[in-house]
């Protein structure tokens, strides 16, 4: 019996996957638990279908996130004003949501969670790293620098 998974089996397949298997085991076990469904002729096509529609919008997206981080690389460097002590040291730390406020001053409309910002202790400038795809990330140089008072 030939059947198309719809979610991953240990020790059979993929999700996705069109694999043979005995039909005691595919009537009795994987289809009545909706791990999969009989290929037949039109399951197939609309499965290709599928596939096909999924990897050209991956492509898209991954070139969206290539886009942006070659415009992120043209950023300048940002300045993070912070309260200073006499030595230094600043008060309190810079998060990944000031640096996603300054890019969207620039008008860059980043998620915040996608930011990864060095634990910043002193005054002097640091990169911060974004993730914009599993396979691209950018990074963005910021200043941090005594607050007027």
């Amino acid at each position: 019996m030939e059947i198309i998974l719809i979610e991953d089996v240990a020790g059979l397949g993929y999700k996705n996957d069109i694999v043979t298997v005995k039909d005691g085991y595919g009537r009795n076990y994987l289809l009545p638990q909706k791990k999969a469904v009989i290929a037949s002729a039109s399951a197939k096509k609309v499965l290709a279908e599928n596939l096909k529609q999924r990897a050209h919008k991956l492509a898209k997206i991954l070139e969206e996130a290539k886009t942006l981080a070659e415009q992120l690389a043209q950023v300048e460097t940002l300045i993070v004003p912070m309260k200073v002590s006499p030595t230094g040291t600043i008060y309190g730390s810079v998060t990944n949501v000031q640096i996603a406020e300054l890019l969207a001053n620039k008008g860059f409309n980043i998620d915040r969670k996608t930011i990864t910002v060095p634990s910043v202790k002193e005054v002097g400038e640091y990169t911060a790293t974004i993730n914009l795809h599993k396979e691209v990330s950018a990074e963005v140089t910021f200043k941090v620098e005594a607050e007027e008072a």
